[in-house]
């Protein structure tokens, strides 16, 4: 007998909760235990990819952890003051709309800010970010509105610029567009935002009343020819939040420790309210994560660590020259260089992928369970099955990015020169051979 619950308990937005990034995780894991060895190229963990921490950064978390009882106590809601205070110099110092500590707010990681800055938005308030969008904020921002989330595009043609007339045409004609999503550098493309486009950006945001949402996670890994313009710089007098956070700067992904900065408060009284809003929501946790906040101000500030960011960078920029040197050669594929974050997007050229193309499988078992899970794929989601059962390797469809896009996503975070170059020839073979079948 089947129970029927008296009510409705399934939220409006339940199906747009997606994240490509670890779904494909369950079919690789299938894969795997049926005989083939699996290279995870799908999530952006540099850590679990085999990054070493820098030995200096761990001492002051051992020795904080050490001498300092208090990391272990609960934080004030909105994080430490001494943090908070040291957070608001830095970005006081690089110019443009200022803050102060009271503007900002920490989380337990970005994806515990980027939830409630979505879920706290007026029922009927949408916010439009970048096609290809990061699953976090589009499934949020979908979850939150119950319907898919809204996008503007960005052109891989034009190394992933955003399409400012689409832009402007979707904010024009949707008057429920009350805010607009920026992630910069990007998550999937490794695009960085040029500032004359940021500031046309906002220029938009200012005609139609609108607030701007910066996601700069990846502010502090930027290498190529494009400089990187905070949002604090472009913003003006337009409200605005800008998100950063540990996770892939330090990197610390586990230490979950992200914050939100509060541009213009003043200058609208909804935007105020709706800051106040996000405050009062996390009062209802206590607080976040204090350790991190605790050593943030002792790594930051220590002279070791503009060298620390400097060496990452300039492994990231040598992935990326190579990665685009051999995908540049495809024929049926665009694949812009990123000039920052970690990762490379590869897209397909409208029109040449079909239900008729495949790759082969050598481990009959491995073959028996893909061919049974194509019905219904994306077209670039077949391939991506296809190169898994096929070589091992695990990328992410673009099509799982909430986009009409055909491609995938690969990171940039194999440790192993000759590793990641074998990985990356290997993805363009297979393209080759698949597109010929």
């Amino acid at each position: 007998m089947l129970f029927n619950m008296r009510a409705n308990i399934v939220h409006p937005g339940a199906d747009e909760l997606t994240y490509e990034i670890r779904e494909i995780v369950e079919v690789a894991r299938k894969i795997e235990v049926l005989g083939t060895a699996i290279s995870w190229e799908n999530i952006g963990d540099p850590v679990a990819k085999g990054e070493a921490i820098s030995p200096w950064i761990k001492d002051v978390i051992a020795e904080t952890i050490a001498h300092d009882d208090k990391a272990f106590a609960y934080s004030p809601t909105k994080g430490l003051l001494e943090t908070r205070e040291f957070l608001a110099k830095i970005r006081n110092a690089e110019g443009g709309a200022e803050i102060t500590a009271e503007d900002i707010l920490f989380f337990n990681g970005l994806g515990d800010a980027i939830s409630k800055v979505y879920t706290y938005l007026h029922p009927s308030a949408r916010v439009i970010g970048p096609n290809p969008a990061y699953s976090t904020h589009s499934s949020a921002e979908g979850a939150h509105a119950g319907s898919p989330h809204l996008t503007y595009n960005l052109n891989p043609h034009r190394n992933w610029l955003p399409d400012l007339e689409d832009l402007r045409n979707k904010v024009k004609y949707n008057p429920h567009i009350a805010g607009i999503l920026i992630i910069n550098p990007d998550n999937p493309t490794g695009m960085v935002y040029p500032e004359k486009i940021l500031r046309e950006i906002v220029a938009i945001a200012r005609e139609f009343d609108l607030f701007i949402i910066s996601d700069e996670i990846y502010a502090n890994i930027v290498y190529g020819e494009e400089k990187f313009a905070p949002l604090s710089k472009v913003l003006g007098d337009v409200p605005g939040i800008a998100m950063r956070g540990l996770s892939k700067e330090i990197p610390w992904p586990g230490g979950r420790c992200g914050w939100i900065e509060f541009y213009n408060k003043t200058k609208d009284s909804a935007f105020a309210r709706y800051a106040k809003t996000l405050v009062d929501a996390k009062m209802l946790e206590v607080c976040s994560t204090t350790l991190p906040q605790k050593v943030l101000p002792k790594i930051f500030s220590d002279p070791r660590y503009r060298a620390h960011l400097a060496e990452r960078i300039g492994v990231y920029k040598k992935r990326a020259d190579t990665a685009y040197e051999i995908f540049r050669g495809v024929r049926g594929v665009v694949a812009p260089k990123p000039s920052g974050a970690f990762y490379l997007s590869v897209v397909f050229d409208d029109g040449v992928l079909s239900d008729e193309q495949s790759l082969r499988i050598e481990n009959p078992k491995v073959k028996h369970f893909i061919e049974g899970a194509l019905d219904g794929l994306a077209p670039d989601k077949r391939f991506v099955y296809y190169l898994m059962a096929a070589t091992g390797i695990c990328v992410v469809p673009l099509s799982g990015f909430n986009s009409d896009l055909q491609g995938f996503r690969i990171t940039l975070l194999e440790p192993d020169a000759a590793k990641f170059k074998k990985t990356l020839e290997t993805i363009a073979s297979a393209i080759k051979t698949y597109l010929a079948a």
